[in-house]
């Protein structure tokens, strides 16, 4: 698979939509994490990203245009020990529970599907990182539609065991923006991994189109140590 550049990529795809990136830094030394999330309506861009501890949840900028928090209010970061969930949704609890009881990412997610939004069916996306003894792994799913026919659900893992420095990989909700949007399809990006962590996060801020994105959570996780830095970008302030 031929490595992308993640932020030209982003400068040419107005509506992405939600996206996760995880990966190892150029140095060997860390785990990359990404998540952001983006709206065309106007519920969707009433949101924030806040600080929980170690984990992140979303919430409404101003709770009065709130009108169905089904959907946009939920926690996209949760961390168990040395692992970190991130998802696109509330299949970020299913996964917390289930390797809470010594199950699987894989156990977790074939319970669930993708979103109930007609006509879009939006995809679901998560990923998994273990930082464990100076080593690093991940995996990667989406759960997506038959080219939003809701009468099928096509579940994919990816795993990646010992990745290589400087490279990560990249996945999204949709293709490109469409009516209906179409979900993203094949494997995840493969893309490169470089600068500390204000650098790649504001390159990636920098990188979404200026209309539609809304909010950027980053986290750096030293493998040596497990310990981690975050930053938080929000449109709405």
């Amino acid at each position: 698979m031929k490595k992308i550049d993640v932020f030209e990529d982003l400068k040419s795809n107005s509506y992405p939509g939600r996206g996760i990136i995880i990966g190892k830094s150029a140095d060997a030394d860390t785990a990359v994490i990404a998540y952001f999330i983006m709206g065309r309506s106007e519920n969707s861009r009433n949101r924030i990203f806040v600080a929980e501890n170690d984990n992140m949840k979303t919430e409404a900028f101003d709770p009065a245009k709130l009108v169905d928090p089904s959907l946009i209010i939920y926690y996209p970061i949760r961390s168990l020990d040395n692992t970190t969930i991130v998802t696109n949704g509330d299949q970020t609890d299913t996964v917390y529970e289930y390797l809470s009881n010594s199950k699987s990412f894989e156990e977790a997610l074939r319970t669930r599907t993708f979103e109930p939004d007609p006509d879009n069916y939006t995809p679901r996306i998560s990923g998994v990182v273990s930082v464990d003894g100076g080593e690093l792994n991940y995996k990667l799913s989406i759960l997506k539609s038959a080219n939003n026919n809701p009468d099928s659900v096509q579940r994919f893992f990816f795993e990646y065991n010992s990745p290589l420095s400087g490279e990560g990989h990249f996945i999204h909700t949709y293709e490109c923006d469409g009516n209906p949007i179409p979900s993203f399809s094949g494997e995840p990006k493969l893309i490169s991994i470089d600068g500390d962590i204000d650098t790649f996060t504001n390159k990636l801020w920098e990188s979404l189109n200026n209309d539609n994105k809304v909010s950027l959570f980053t986290r750096f996780i030293d493998i040596k140590t497990g310990k981690s830095t975050t930053r938080i970008i929000n449109k709405n302030k």
